[in-house]
């Protein structure tokens, strides 16, 4: 019995890192809908809009990349973000595979109405900022693994 109960140890959700992770991910996305739901955006919406407001301009593969979405999820957000008006996406003259997306004046004036979101989330996390400074670098480490593979 100790070496059954042993060998299916792994298949136990106490002994999964992913369960927590997915499981934080979910709750903390939970908290921001209401937040989100005054700017009319999803949290996908939203942080693609944070990379625009931090970038104002960039090519879709290079957006993709930074928010860690693949083209069939981020080409949705997109279109959705350029029918609130938002941002505007439109192909290089030079080469028409390129995509390049850029935030509107619209877009920018979201941001004055954003700005407030990251305090409110950070009073639902509740962590030291040593602490939360310490996860934040771990989750990294964990995701620059796992994307490198």
């Amino acid at each position: 019995m100790n070496d059954a109960k042993e060998k299916y140890a792994c298949l136990m959700l106490e002994n999964q890192l992913c369960f927590p992770l997915y499981a934080c991910s979910k709750e903390i996305i939970r908290r921001y809908k209401p937040l989100l739901d005054r700017l009319d955006l999803t949290y996908t919406q939203y942080i693609t809009m944070m990379a625009l407001w931090e970038h104002g301009k960039m090519n879709v593969r290079d957006l993709g990349k930074c928010l860690y979405l693949d083209s069939g999820t981020l080409t949705p957000v997109l279109k959705k973000l350029e029918s609130k008006g938002f941002v505007s996406r439109n192909r290089s003259e030079k080469d028409e595979r390129n995509l390049t997306v850029s935030i509107t004046e619209e877009g920018m004036a979201l941001k004055d109405r954003a700005v407030e979101v990251p305090a409110q989330m950070a009073c639902c996390v509740d962590l030291p900022s040593e602490e939360a400074s310490r996860l934040y670098d771990l989750l990294y480490k964990v995701l620059d693994h796992v994307t490198e593979h």
